[in-house]
């Protein structure tokens, strides 16, 4: 048996820095948070190579006197606390005294202060945990942290990071969250030479929701304050016209803590059950004020979660607050005159229907109705988004070659019998019965359409009549800008239009009768869910997503017409089997299950 030894002290702390400094943004949020305990009025960010090279914050707080600058690098020193019972009224952001000695363990960190009416600041550097002198030096109020070289000293650590573009994403992410949360500070953020956030420090934060969402997001958010059995809660929740494909963008702080807490999360979700569609998730950020003894901030390396006292106290007063805002706000649905349930797209009884439209809604600003567009749409989609009708033509879809039948994979021609639950064609074939889901086939369609496209390399593209305007957020701009060479070449011409906007001039023709805003944003949120886009099989990846989005949805009432386009398009297919994901278009009852299920051939 080994003998049991004492670690150094260098490999102690760099295992206490892998508690706390996980990533660049985890070195990004230390700092902020120590900026706003100081009492910063200002905080300045700027990052070089996605943070690795160089994190520098300042800020124009309190600063640190010059005598206490070497204890504010080493292990558990603090000014938060003294005793043991100080745990239970924390309040404060920073209270271990871990970060900065944790920091300065795995980078070259540098401290320049300077406090208010001081004639001298001081400098100190440590260098991967080995502190130097403090050196006195002219600085301005305030205190300057530069972190250089992170992770020098562990280079394995480097290697579990992710891409320099969601790294960056991630600070981006941070900074906006903290702006929110402070608005009555200045946050300035500096990505690799250009400036991605600043905010005015008003304190409005419906000012900051624009900065960072754009006007339009933020006129429409919905403000809810409460207060309920010693909780206070405000802050902004989305309308139930703008959702998420997922959960990022709900926040909570707690006494001003960002903290990341599923539970809190499902009880907003919960709140829109029922008034927005199961997949989709609302935009959120939520700020709840409770006393600091109901809350014990200390069971996470990273201060990242919280434990309540009464947690269902919380997550019912959240639930109540949300729901009573989103139904005092939300307008009551009517049945437009002259509509009926069998003209419609949708079947009855669908909250999604065309006919049901809610009071005072109005369309997309600058959005193109499909009716309006310019005439050269592609001639292989109907108005429905449907490929045009194959009876007669030898090969119609770009790439596909003419149905053959008796090919591996391929499928026998089929005959329509009909729609089943505004979801599922039913069409009879040689060998048996066939069950389609047409937003399945119809993705695999277009998928194999665009894949000739791309390959011929005559992507179709739409212009609008109109240029539409797409407001993002900094790390979904960035994110976007880094893919727009990729988006061109398949029909999206898109536009930087200032800071985080974008101007939308053309769309795929298969897109043709998407609102051009949302189809965009909804590939923006596709590329957020992968930890590296588009790094393989770029092409392929971004076309399956075109089509996921261009696909007619389950829901959707077919035309006999275009349910017989849709069968003879999917005949064409190569891969006429499964959708460019992976799911499967057609479940094939063969004759003779048929005839077993009927007893036709014995027993069941």
């Amino acid at each position: 048996m080994t003998p049991i030894r004492i670690l150094p002290e260098e490999v102690a702390s760099q295992i206490a820095a892998g508690e706390v400094v996980e990533r660049p943004a985890s070195v990004v949020k230390e700092l902020l948070e120590n900026a706003l305990d100081a009492g910063a009025h200002q905080i300045n960010i700027a990052i070089q190579g996605a943070g690795k090279n160089l994190i520098e914050v300042s800020d124009d707080g309190a600063g640190i006197d010059p005598h206490d600058l070497a204890l504010a690098v080493a292990r558990h020193a603090t000014s938060k606390l003294a005793s043991v019972e100080d745990l239970l009224h924390i309040a404060t952001l920073g209270f271990r005294g871990e970060a900065l000695a944790s920091i300065g363990s795995v980078s070259r960190l540098t401290i320049t202060t300077c406090q208010p009416g001081a004639k001298m600041g001081a400098r100190l550097v440590v260098d991967g945990g080995k502190a130097l002198p403090v050196e006195s030096t002219g600085a301005a109020t305030g205190t300057v942290v530069k972190v250089e070289n992170l992770f020098f000293n562990v280079p394995a650590r480097l290697k579990f990071l992710k891409q320099d573009a969601t790294e960056r994403q991630q600070i981006t992410a941070l900074v906006t969250r903290y702006a929110l949360a402070y608005p009555a500070v200045r946050f300035r953020l500096m990505v690799e030479g250009t400036q991605t956030l600043q905010t005015n420090g008003s304190g409005d934060r419906r000012e900051v929701l624009a900065s960072l969402y754009g006007l339009d997001t933020a006129r429409q958010m919905l403000e809810v304050i409460a207060e309920e059995e010693g909780i206070s809660l405000c802050g902004f929740i989305s309308p139930l016209s703008i959702t998420r494909s997922n959960r990022r963008e709900i926040t909570f702080f707690i006494n001003g803590r960002w903290v990341q807490d599923m539970p809190l999360a499902a009880a907003l979700i919960q709140a829109y059950h029922t008034l927005i569609m199961v997949g989709r998730y609302p935009l959120a950020i939520l700020f709840i004020t409770l006393a600091p003894e109901e809350v014990d901030v200390n069971v996470h390396p990273a201060k990242a979660e919280v434990r309540f006292r009464q947690p269902d106290r919380v997550f019912s007063a959240v639930q109540r607050s949300v729901r009573r805002a989103l139904l005092a706000y939300a307008p009551i649905p009517h049945l437009e005159q002259g509509r009926s349930w069998w003209s419609s797209s949708q079947p009855p009884g669908r909250e999604s229907d065309p006919a049901w439209q809610m009071a005072g809604e109005q369309p997309v600003a600058g959005a193109t109705p499909a009716a309006t567009q310019p005439a050269q749409q592609d001639p292989t989609v109907t108005q429905a988004g449907l490929p045009a009708t194959l009876s007669g033509s030898p090969a119609t879809l770009s790439g596909s070659p003419a149905t053959q039948t008796g090919l591996p994979g391929r499928l026998p021609l089929l005959r329509l019998v009909g729609q089943v639950g505004a979801a599922y064609l039913v069409a009879e074939g040689p060998d048996g019965l066939y069950l389609i889901d047409q937003h399945a086939a119809h993705e695999r369609v277009l998928f194999e359409q665009l894949m000739g496209q791309h390959d011929a390399n005559q992507v179709v593209s739409q212009a609008l009549l109109q240029p539409v305007t797409l407001e993002l957020k900094p790390e979904s701009a960035s994110l976007l800008a880094e893919n727009l060479p990729l988006l061109n070449h398949f029909g999206f011409i898109v536009e930087a239009f200032g800071q985080s906007a974008y101007l939308i001039r053309s769309v795929p023709a298969l897109m043709a009768n998407i609102d051009p805003r949302a189809a965009l944003q909804a590939l923006v949120e596709d590329f957020e869910e992968d930890e590296e886009p588009l790094k393989n099989e770029m092409e392929a990846r971004l076309i399956a997503r075109i089509c996921k989005r261009a696909a007619v949805k389950a829901g959707k009432v077919l035309s006999t017409a275009e349910q017989t386009a849709l069968v003879e398009g999917l005949e064409t297919c190569r891969s006429p089997r499964t959708c460019p994901h992976g799911r499967p278009t057609m479940i094939h009852l063969s004759a003779d299950l048929l005839e077993r299920q009927f007893g036709r051939r014995g027993a069941r």
